[in-house]
């Protein structure tokens, strides 16, 4: 389906809305393409200044579709890991507003986001271990950067669901809303990012993150092959395929 991801762009700001809610904005390869295309077509057009990811007031992503992933191998190309690097890389302002699940990657995406607004009603989680799996999108590093080891290993491995205002005060929002606010607050603040001086804006984000960048992209690929073969093992094998039979 085409309308699984949709876009709008308005003065300097593209928005991008994750649309599969009938699976709770759950990730699969289709959309991940999407998603890969979208940020490109941002990253290389010099009239958007600013990206703001978001689903609706009561959902943001579920996290990955396990499907995908269970039937891929170590060769495979999937277009998940291909959207996690230009995470990675990506250059412009990155907004998002985040509600009801935020699942896997719909946590650990925020890692790489410069302004992140939450309502009240999200659930944060971080299923890795749960799964048989491991982290991904470099967030094995960059989280605990921002919340330190001890806490991150609590949040990965245990992978207990945390609320909005403790991810805000881990530091990993920025602002905790009601559902009905949200998306016009984070709205208006990509707004303001996208109307200030672009090149000085982009410059004082590259300088901000240069310190880790180096390391993301060798953690990322770690990550990924630590994944393929977690994926393939017993253990995950066995825990996605009770999953599916609930």
């Amino acid at each position: 389906m085409s309308n699984l991801i949709l876009t709008a762009e308005q003065n300097g700001l593209f928005t991008i809305t994750l649309n599969r809610f009938d699976k709770k904005n759950a990730l699969n390869d289709a959309m991940y393409q999407q998603l890969c295309q979208h940020f490109e077509y941002a990253a290389f057009t010099d009239n958007i200044h600013c990206v703001l990811i978001q689903g609706d007031e009561n959902c943001f992503c579920a996290g990955n579709d396990l499907d995908d992933f269970i039937k891929a191998d170590e060769n495979s190309d999937l277009a998940a890991f291909k959207f996690i690097k230009i995470l990675g890389t990506f250059n412009k302002p990155l907004v998002a507003a985040v509600a009801g699940a935020a699942v896997g990657i719909g946590t650990t995406m925020l890692l790489h986001c410069d302004m992140v607004f939450a309502a009240t009603n999200s659930k944060f989680k971080l299923p890795f271990t749960q799964l048989g799996l491991c982290p991904e999108a470099a967030s094995s590093y960059l989280l605990p950067l921002r919340i330190g080891a001890n806490r991150a290993f609590e949040l990965m491995i245990l992978g207990d669901t945390f609320s909005a205002e403790q991810a805000f005060t881990y530091g990993l929002v920025n602002k905790v809303c009601s559902p009905e606010e949200l998306l016009a607050s984070a709205q208006q603040s990509a707004i303001r990012i996208a109307q200030l001086p672009s090149d000085a804006v982009i410059t004082g984000r590259r300088l901000i993150r240069q310190a880790s960048q180096a390391q993301i992209a060798q953690v990322m690929n770690d990550e990924a092959n630590e994944f393929f073969r977690l994926v393939k093992g017993k253990e995950c094998k066995n825990i996605i395929a009770k999953f599916f039979k609930r």
